[in-house]
């Protein structure tokens, strides 16, 4: 266990680091997919990450993230505690910065009763941006009231480790 007292915080990301989320992402991109061509956008070869990006410009930003959401609750809900998640509660002030939308983050925690042990949890449309941009790691240490330099991200993605770079935060794998 890292010595998580030598922070002013600690933020994890979620999936794949406290909990695993039983989302079919196959699935989920394969309708995201479906919602860009029925609406007369080529997504053919796209990837999720792809579409995320591209979804502003096409307009169809609030019905992805409505596909996308409806995937990651019903993945929260039969999600899987990970071994991280024993390590809470910490001693200094914890967050969850996700990639996941933000009420399957809060559905997970609740599922795995982590909730009374995270101060801040920002998702995926909890801000303008989504990782790897720094915004929401560094809206989290805001919520927390934690300098990035005396910070540390916990994640288990080189998308985690990028955003932590950018915010100027610490990081460790998982």
């Amino acid at each position: 266990m890292p010595d998580y007292d030598a922070f002013d915080a600690v933020v994890f990301d979620l999936d794949g680091t406290l909990v695993d989320l039983a989302v079919d992402w196959n699935v989920a991109a394969s309708d995201a997919i479906d919602l860009f061509e029925r609406n007369g956008h080529d997504a053919r070869g796209a990837n999720l990450w792809d579409l995320l990006e591209r979804a502003d410009d096409a307009g169809l930003r609030p019905e992805l993230e409505s596909v996308l959401a409806d995937h990651e609750t019903a993945g929260a809900a039969a999600s899987t505690r990970l071994r991280h998640a024993d390590d809470l509660p910490l001693s200094v002030p914890t967050g969850v910065c996700s990639l996941n939308c933000e009420v399957a983050c809060r559905r997970a925690l609740d599922r795995h009763d982590l909730t009374d042990h995270v101060e801040s949890v920002v998702g995926r449309d909890s801000v303008a941006t989504y990782k790897p941009d720094p915004e929401p790691l560094l809206a989290t240490l805001r919520d927390l009231g934690a300098p990035p330099e005396q910070s540390l991200f916990v994640g288990d993605s080189e998308r985690d480790e990028l955003t932590a770079e950018r915010a100027g935060v610490q990081f460790r794998w998982v």
